[in-house]
């Protein structure tokens, strides 16, 4: 939803600082691992406690996965590796931030139940992904879910800036896996789809022809 609403709002403001971008010579994956870097130094940030700090770190970290692809699309440097990079480095990104959440709370007095949170989180979202690439080798398109990585981000960042962090784990470890089972539930159908319409077109035909 994010992704479909958000980035054209972003867009504009952001498509001077590509231009300037491509003109500085600077590439699609070097801006990819820009905003990596940044990551890992917000993390840094988010396990000595700086929360709000880390939020707004977040935020511009995220700027910069909106540009890679921004950038790679008016250079024409669009790629096969480029987009697998960036993928991959987006599901380290999200797990090094919890990571770090949670080594700030383990050091903390009476935080199982924050901790416990973000392991549901962990696994919630590489299931998640997991769905996705598993079904898009079997060719089966996989787009359903409420809390893709966008939302996923959008909700963390919100929740860091505004002081909100545990009830946004809540949010988060439930509908993230709940996310997980969309997709499930989706690529299920898609099969179930995919097998009963020769059928109903082996029946159609064989009307037409009494």
């Amino acid at each position: 939803m994010l992704s479909k609403y958000g980035r054209p709002v972003f867009a504009k403001p952001l498509s001077n600082l590509v231009y300037w971008l491509r003109d500085t010579g600077i590439t699609p994956n070097e801006i990819t691992f820009t905003g990596f870097v940044l990551t890992v130094g917000t993390a840094v940030i988010l396990a000595t406690g700086s929360f709000r700090l880390g939020g707004w770190l977040l935020f511009g970290a995220a700027l910069f996965d909106m540009l890679d692809g921004a950038l790679a699309r008016i250079t024409d440097q669009s790629s096969t590796f480029g987009a697998f990079l960036d993928s991959t480095l987006d599901r380290y990104s999200e797990s090094v931030t919890f990571f770090a959440l949670a080594y700030f709370y383990s050091r903390q007095p009476n935080s199982s139940t924050e901790l416990v949170l973000i392991f549901a989180i962990l696994v919630g979202s590489l299931m998640v992904s997991y769905v996705k690439a598993r079904a898009e080798a079997l060719k089966v398109e996989c787009k359903a879910g409420w809390l893709q990585r966008p939302e996923r981000l959008f909700l963390l960042i919100v929740g860091l800036i505004f002081g909100w962090i545990v009830p946004i784990l809540w949010l988060l470890a439930i509908f993230t896996n709940f996310t997980a089972l969309q997709r499930i539930y989706e690529v299920y159908w898609r099969l179930q789809l995919t097998r009963s319409t020769p059928k109903n077109l082996v029946k159609s035909n064989d009307n037409s022809s009494i």
